[in-house]
């Protein structure tokens, strides 16, 4: 599952892969373990929430339904329940609007998998969990539903490896609004203008068809600019989104409710990089001060003691270019141990971290890609024990 502004193996060709850049992560996976292995595209820029139950959908099959209940509550975007142009074929022999096939339809708990999500891809696997099992606090474990958004789902997550994800949130997120408070509303004039907020085609896609901002097949893109300026999807108002929930404030949110399931074997793998072990990409915003705008702290410096927010401190400052360290191992309040020996249910079993590794070098971008296999052989070492 990958992370904010991520995508998926059809994207940009096939060409450059979001697990491993020029080569393939997946493929070696299946090649060394002989497993199956999948990897999804959800919504780049979207909420949790929205981005597990595309994920459900996408591996299960069917047409994706966000629940009346959740749009209800997030009235601020108009989002809808059941948009079209987010369908899965379970079954390519009746398949009469040629939706895109399934991954893995058999999906249940006969047939459990293994979840491994990168950056805020963590997070999405486990709200997918929450609300598969649908635990309640009075009665931690899970009872069979009939429906999804009813939970019950037991049993069909084995673990869930989280790789530098922001499980606290990340620093980063306001250092960007505190340098350009405009950004989410700029970045949003910007899909809109290109027409690029649905699902279709082969290049990036948004995948915000549940808010309208996805081009009709016959509509202009002035058209489609005019219909979705200024939607209010991109305000920072709109706590529905990727850009709230990876704030250590829209975090903390969110562990609110997405707890950590005592039937599934939960993994955390942290990274922390210096600016020097960075790629030029990720450096301007990791060291003490945001680069060219001088007086701006970034991530090695940035603290928050504002009433009623999260505090950060200097325990904050290591990061990976993206991802506060500290914030990796595991959601706030949960047990976590350093993995050694055998691994525990209900708790996170920390891996060792990847030093000098940045927040892309662990999905082997750059020239650790070799370096960035052997972690993922070490996991499936691991994970290939617990079946």
């Amino acid at each position: 599952m990958h992370g904010f502004l991520g995508f998926d193996h059809s994207t940009l060709g096939g060409n450059f892969r979001y697990w491993g850049g020029f080569n393939d992560i997946a493929q070696h996976i299946a090649a060394d373990s002989g497993r199956e292995v999948f990897t999804a595209g959800v919504g780049p820029v979207s909420s949790n929430y929205d981005r597990a139950i595309e994920l459900y959908y996408q591996i299960k099959g069917g047409c994706v339904d966000y629940g009346a209940e959740h749009t209800a509550r997030n009235t601020i975007a108009a989002e809808q329940a059941r948009p079209a142009g987010k369908c899965w074929a379970a079954d390519p022999a009746n398949n009469p609007n040629k939706y895109p096939l399934a991954l893995y339809p058999q999906w249940d708990a006969a047939h459990p998998i293994h979840l491994v999500g990168h950056s805020q891809g963590g997070q999405t696997i486990r709200t997918l969990i929450q609300l598969l099992e649908k635990s309640g606090a009075a009665d931690p474990h899970c009872v069979p539903q009939d429906e999804l958004l009813k939970g019950g789902r037991c049993g069909w997550v084995i673990s869930a490896t989280t790789i530098a994800t922001p499980h606290n949130g990340t620093t980063l997120r306001d250092i960007v609004v505190n340098w350009l408070p405009n950004a989410s509303t700029l970045a949003g004039l910007a899909v809109q203008a290109m027409g690029a907020g649905g699902s279709a085609g082969t290049g990036f896609k948004f995948r915000l068809e549940q808010y309208g901002i996805g081009a009709a097949p016959s509509e202009s893109v002035s058209s489609f600019f005019d219909r979705t300026r200024n939607h209010p999807f991109w305000s920072l108002d709109n706590h529905d989104s990727a850009q709230w929930e990876l704030s250590p404030d829209g975090a903390r949110e969110l562990n609110n409710w997405v707890k950590t399931s005592p039937d599934v074997y939960y993994f955390s793998i942290s990274a922390h990089a210096t600016r020097r072990d960075m790629t030029v990409l990720l450096q301007g915003m990791a060291g003490e001060w945001v680069l060219p705008s001088f007086g701006k702290p970034g991530m090695g410096s940035f603290q928050q003691t504002a009433p009623g927010r999260v505090p950060t401190d200097a325990r904050w400052f290591t990061n990976d270019g993206v991802v506060n360290t500290i914030s990796m191992a595991g959601p706030e309040g949960s047990t976590i141990e350093p993995l050694n020996g055998q691994p525990r249910k209900g708790i996170w079993n920390q891996l060792d971290a990847m030093p000098g590794f940045d927040h892309f070098a662990v999905i082997g971008w750059g020239s650790n890609s070799s370096k960035s296999l052997k972690m993922y052989d070490n996991l499936m070492a691991i994970l290939s024990k617990l079946d």
